[in-house]
């Protein structure tokens, strides 16, 4: 079959690496990284992240990358053509059609976090967060949210530049915007891990995050580790196989994915190395939750000398990172209203607005005038987190991971990835067995569904991936049997 022509392409080879980063950088690293970090005891949550980020965040978004690049479209286009050429069930586009949906339900209540960024931007600036105590900052944060013009305007800002930088196209709005987005993000990071090695106690914040203790590795803490590492990166939500039907023919798939998750990586022990001296400096927790980022540093940056201006490049660097993740999320439906339907990018990028708007209008309004309203035990703000982070994402990994590992004929990823054979051997053991497995666990687990001892889980782990290991082996010459006949 014919490789399709692409329509679009990054201008240079690290349009990619930028936009991917900018998809996988957010708030996951630099406002939910740093307090599992806290949580969970440092360092031993660091190294147990790390080698889930190699069980999972690697070979899936090698995955997906292939994909999106081998079929050249929008996650339902893209594994619709390749799926064809593998003369494979059509009903496998609907894997791309959840990933995009997802990616979409996310954004609608995504806004609204990132809004929170770009408003404490400016109350740094006008003085808003003067306060005394975490407590008084709590109560900024909830008045914040309880009005419902002040949280709205926000949170429509954000989705206007978003949906303006998308309509602009591939190379002229997403690629442009995160050539200075991306370098402005790191200059912050690094200014601010500058300022937190004068603090006083960056020894501690550092000993802290890579400290290892082997008391802490629970499988509570490992469970969390496996989560993050799959969140993190974007993957299951469209992002990255839309951005990688961008990619050239040329680009290695295997070193660009190893490059966008060192820089991912990167980013969120910088953070941790921003943020934890400041708060041990200022003898706070570093447990402190999901309030590290706008109860506990707000107080800590008054504290400070020059804690304004620091305290203005923290929360704009937030935006930053907010935005670019945003960016990757609407991406998948613009494309697909343009690629299948003829639309304009720019037409399209206000088809996906209006859309975005309404819904996300319902989860601004979850935090003031409709906090009432909870269906089934939830507001709609939950709602949107709860499935397309318990449910969607992880569903959709899984496919994924059986897509490429099971249904495609091998000499479909042999050639996208272009690996040796030991590489490509490594790779597909990973996406046959052990990848569907501990994504699995993130999914039961989220659901409370995973209730047995601890100690035990991880027996049940191991025996999970054997079983899988061999069934597969055993079922493999059919499976590829089926293939050649059809």
């Amino acid at each position: 079959m014919p490789r399709e022509t692409p329509k679009n392409l990054w201008r240079s080879r690290w349009g990619f690496l930028l936009a991917a980063t900018g998809s996988a950088v957010g708030l996951g690293n630099i406002w939910k990284f740093p307090y599992i970090t806290g949580e969970y005891g440092g360092g031993a949550f660091v190294l147990m992240y790390l080698a889930c980020i190699l069980a999972i965040g690697i070979p899936v978004m090698m995955t997906e990358i292939a994909i999106g690049r081998r079929g050249r479209g929008s996650p339902i286009d893209a594994i619709g053509r390749v799926v064809r050429e593998n003369g494979g069930n059509p009903l496998w586009r609907a894997v791309g059609g959840m990933a995009m949906l997802a990616g979409f339900m996310i954004l609608c209540f995504y806004v609204v976090v990132a809004g929170w960024a770009f408003a404490y931007t400016w109350k740094m600036l006008d003085g808003s967060l003067a306060a005394s105590s975490v407590e008084a900052l709590g109560g900024v944060f909830e008045a914040h949210n309880a009005n419902p013009w002040q949280l709205g305007g926000w949170s429509v800002l954000v989705a206007l530049l978003t949906l303006c930088i998308v309509g602009k196209g591939v190379q002229a709005g997403v690629e442009r915007s995160l050539r200075w987005m991306m370098p402005g993000l790191a200059v912050m990071l690094l200014a601010l891990v500058g300022y937190a090695f004068t603090s006083g106690s960056f020894k501690a914040g550092f000993d802290f995050l890579f400290h290892f203790d082997a008391s802490k590795i629970t499988g509570e803490a490992l469970l969390a580790a496996l989560g993050h590492a799959f969140f993190t990166l974007s993957l299951a939500s469209g992002a990255i196989l839309t951005y990688g039907s961008y990619i050239p023919d040329d680009q290695s798939i295997t070193r660009t994915t190893f490059m966008v998750v060192l820089c991912d990586t990167c980013v969120a022990l910088l953070a941790g190395l921003a943020i934890f001296p400041i708060i041990f400096a200022n003898g706070m927790s570093p447990s402190a939750g999901p309030g590290l980022i706008f109860m506990s540093l707000p107080l800590a940056f008054q504290q400070m000398p020059f804690g304004t201006v620091f305290g203005v490049l923290f929360f704009a660097m937030v935006s930053v990172a907010a935005l670019s993740s945003a960016i990757s999320m609407v991406e998948a439906s613009v494309a697909y209203l343009n690629e299948k339907h003829g639309i304009s990018r720019l037409k399209a990028a206000a088809a996906s607005g209006v859309v975005l708007l309404l819904i996300s209008l319902l989860a601004m309004l979850s935090f003031n005038l409709l906090a009432g309203w909870t269906p089934l035990g939830k507001n709609v703000f939950d709602w949107l987190d709860f499935l397309t982070s318990r449910w969607m994402m992880p569903l959709g990994g899984i496919f994924m991971v059986l897509l490429a590992g099971y249904a495609l004929r091998s000499e479909i990823m042999r050639d996208e990835l272009g690996l040796p054979p030991l590489g490509y051997a490594l790779w597909l053991f990973m996406v046959r067995y052990v990848s569907p497995v501990l994504i699995l666990m993130v999914f039961l687990h989220a659901l409370g569904w995973l209730g047995f001892d601890p100690v035990q889980r991880w027996y049940w782990i191991a025996g999970a991936i054997g079983a899988l290991a061999v069934l597969g082996e055993v079922l493999r010459p059919r499976i590829v049997q089926v293939l050649a006949e059809r």
